[in-house]
């Protein structure tokens, strides 16, 4: 009975994890984007998917993630907002064709959940006001 005693007391807590992760220092920040040509996700196949994570060093598929995340940081997350972003910075003008784009969000920001969905008039409204983000 005393060595029963001995061992548990040596072993430690039974209920301490065998294998417990660190907290992370930074909440997570990792997005899926996609495009497809047309007016709602739900009935338009994605032609293009990229990702980006933002957590501590900006990274993924997408062509400049460093620059995708400092967009997202200027407008906190705020994906609506990426429009204003481009539409003070750039002097570019776009047809008023319509040739519906729908870009969609989904994943983690700063701990949030994220499903944004949004439909541009054309590809080139989507260039000029989704800022780098969305520059895919």
């Amino acid at each position: 009975m005393a060595g029963a005693l001995l061992t548990a007391a040596l072993a430690g807590p039974l209920s301490a994890p065998a294998h417990s992760a660190p907290a992370a220092p930074y909440a997570p920040s990792a997005l899926v984007m996609t495009t497809g040509h047309g007016e709602k996700a739900a009935t338009t196949a994605p032609e293009r998917a990229v990702t980006v994570n933002c957590a501590y060093a900006p990274s993924g598929t997408h062509p400049n993630p460093r620059q995708a995340c400092a967009d997202l940081d200027r407008v906190n997350g705020d994906l609506d907002r990426l429009a204003t972003l481009r539409r003070n910075e750039t002097g570019q003008f776009c047809t008023k064709e319509y040739r519906p784009i729908v870009v969609t969000v989904q994943g983690v920001w700063r701990g949030t959940r994220v499903n944004y969905e949004h439909t541009f008039a054309n590809p080139c409204i989507k260039e000029t006001q989704g800022a780098s983000a969305f520059a895919f």
